[in-house]
């Protein structure tokens, strides 16, 4: 199976900095979007820190793509993410200023014919296959679990004055939980990794139209940026897509 990507970030209307990273390595099969909180730089410290820990931690336990399977694909990248709150939590304690920044993240790595998906906090992942898109992670946020108990409809989730109010991130205090699970690839799957600043300014139904649009990876990745930014654009937006033919 092979897999071709394209990423895209943009920094958001309103914004005078980009909070969000995101790293697409091919030889590993490994990609990852990051969303930046803290303020001033200290956001895109965090996201960039997570990010490159991910990326160190796995470079020497992964071959490079080879199409052979890996033993523990959900536990390696669980425990890569473990490793890169830890980065972003020394990374506090070693400069007082960076104290209050954290990170979602979002990481999608692929080996054989399966992809693990694993996430902290509200950046997501879709899957489109066969024109249907699917939501393959769930927010860790205050008011999705509102949603889920029942006291908010989707609706008023998405225009809610705290939806962004995250309940996991990357450096928040004490030990994080990761979401992971683990999909099979089929041929003509598209992935989309994205930052909330995507998933706050287009509904699930616009994004399925645009990654099921005729065009390249690039034509893709584009069009949903400038969707979102012409919404608004009140956040950053990243975004990668992933294909397997």
């Amino acid at each position: 199976m092979e897999l071709r990507a394209w990423g895209l970030s943009e920094v958001g209307v309103t914004r005078t900095h980009n909070e969000d990273y995101f790293e697409i390595d091919s030889r590993r099969r490994l990609y990852l979007v990051a969303d930046g909180m803290g303020g001033h730089s200290h956001g895109e410290v965090a996201s960039r820190t997570a990010v490159q820990a991910v990326r160190e931690f796995l470079e020497d336990r992964l071959p490079a793509a080879d199409g052979a399977e890996t033993d523990g694909q959900r536990t390696l990248l669980r425990t890569a993410i473990h490793s890169a709150h830890e980065k972003v939590l020394c990374a506090i304690r070693q400069d007082g200023s960076l104290s209050g920044m954290g990170t979602t993240l979002v990481a999608l790595l692929a080996q054989g014919s399966t992809v693990a998906v694993a996430h902290v906090g509200d950046s997501r992942a879709y899957r489109l296959r066969d024109r249907q898109l699917d939501l393959l992670t769930e927010d860790h946020t205050w008011v999705h679990e509102q949603v889920v108990a029942g006291f908010l409809s989707e609706e008023q989730a998405r225009v809610h004055p705290l939806k962004n109010v995250v309940t996991r991130a990357l450096g928040s205090d004490g030990e994080i939980k990761v979401d992971v699970q683990e999909l099979p690839i089929a041929p003509g799957d598209r992935y989309l990794l994205c930052s909330d600043g995507l998933t706050t300014m287009l509904r699930d139904d616009e994004i399925e139209r645009a990654l099921s649009a005729p065009g390249s990876l690039e034509e893709s990745c584009r069009q949903l940026v400038r969707a979102a930014k012409s919404r608004g654009g009140f956040d950053d937006v990243t975004v990668i897509v992933v294909e397997a033919t």
